[in-house]
């Protein structure tokens, strides 16, 4: 038997040419994505802004609500719609609801399937979707997948915002930003943008990724500190980064929760998430409510972050932010990561952000504070960032 006609019976079929050319150009230009071992050194890269995601005692109280509850299952066995919803996704869609002040919650596997879901199935051909030029890859994907037409503002710039819908008054208009940027840190003037909305009937929609943990006495997210809730159509918060463990939740209207859960694809013909999953959630959310210290810690944190790195003369490099995320712009692929290497071998887990995930030019550190890092982490950190890069 010849060679070809061998790879062929046993699937080997050469990779096609157009996708390895694709892959050698992301290596020519020190861009090319890999996964990374776990890192032993000190965490400023994680989105576990809380350190719930290594709680104990969520883990136990976890275990003990399944065993109480007589949920000794491992898996959801099917979608939401079919035998996977289960009592615990009603009693956390209930209790998140609660917290957040909501009319109804509606829990996804990830923020991303959240995302994706919302944006492919709620505008329609001849609505129209004004997108913050920084939103995430998630609403990106998910607005691609809609019928109605699309176009991104300038970063936090409302008055492009508002150009944009006085040429598109007569459309169904949705606006979609996110209150603390993933790969930024900063946050848009909420309070202005909500006026915006309001002024032109449109409908605000505001990823809460980031603020989830991190803003707020008991950390709701920033809408709700500043007393917007009832003024925002959708919020999506998602629970992989403050909250510790995984999922997502649309928070809005009772018809809202019922348009997702008749349209939205990666809803409908998905697995629901496990009774242990959703427990998580659950318990996670109850910890959020009844012990604020990790949420003060964090603030404190961000504070002397702050003030080290105005010390040290970092503050030209940095975007501004108060958030958990703090970003130092260092242009070059090949440049940012000698850094983070560096950084990496003086024991702080410091990632680069390289070109495509951001703009070329825009390269950067992404520091990610958390309630469990001490500040004299903190000043080392930025000591070692000051000796590299000047």
């Amino acid at each position: 038997m010849n060679r070809k006609r061998c790879l062929f019976l046993c699937g080997m079929r050469k990779f096609p040419e157009n996708l390895s050319a694709k892959l050698e150009r992301r290596k020519q230009n020190n861009a090319l994505r890999q996964l990374p071992l776990s890192s032993k050194g000190i965490d400023f890269a994680s989105n576990d802004y809380l350190g719930l995601s290594k709680s104990k005692t969520i883990f136990y109280e976890t275990h003990r609500y399944l065993i109480e509850n007589n949920e000794i299952q491992n898996g959801a066995t099917g979608s939401r719609l079919l035998s996977g919803n289960h009592k615990l996704y009603l009693e956390t869609e209930n209790f998140i609801a609660q917290f957040h002040k909501s009319e109804s919650a509606l829990i996804f596997n990830s923020g991303y399937d959240a995302n994706v879901g919302f944006f492919s199935s709620l505008p329609q051909k001849g609505d129209l979707i004004l997108y913050d030029e920084l939103c995430h890859a998630s609403i990106r994907d998910g607005i691609q997948l809609s019928n109605a037409k699309a176009y991104k503002f300038n970063h936090n710039d409302f008055e492009d915002l508002e150009r944009l819908i006085l040429r598109n008054q007569n459309s169904v208009i949705y606006i979609v930003t996110e209150s603390v940027f993933s790969m930024d840190g900063d946050t848009p003037n909420l309070e202005e943008l909500v006026r915006v909305s309001d002024k032109y009937n449109c409908y605000l929609v505001i990823d809460e990724a980031h603020a989830l943990g991190v803003f707020g006495s008991t950390g709701e997210g920033l809408v709700q500190m500043l007393g917007l809730q009832e003024l925002v159509f959708a919020r999506i918060m998602t629970f992989g980064k403050g909250l510790g463990c995984h999922g997502a939740a649309i928070l809005g209207s009772q018809e809202l929760r019922d348009y997702l859960v008749n349209f939205s694809r990666s809803f409908i013909y998905t697995t629901g998430l496990s009774p242990h999953s959703v427990a998580t959630i659950l318990v996670a959310y109850q910890h959020l409510k009844n012990d604020s210290a990790p949420i003060l810690k964090l603030r404190e944190n961000i504070v002397f972050f702050n003030q080290q790195k105005n010390l040290l003369s970092l503050k030209p490099l940095f975007v501004r932010s108060k958030s958990a995320i703090q970003s130092a712009v260092i242009p070059g692929n090949e440049r940012v990561k000698s850094i983070a290497n560096q950084l990496q071998e003086k024991g702080f887990d410091v990632k680069a952000i390289l070109s495509p995930t951001v703009p070329e030019g825009q390269e950067r550190l992404r520091f990610c504070l958390h309630s469990f890092n001490s500040k004299e982490e903190i000043s080392e950190v930025l000591r070692f960032l000051s000796t590299f890069v000047f």
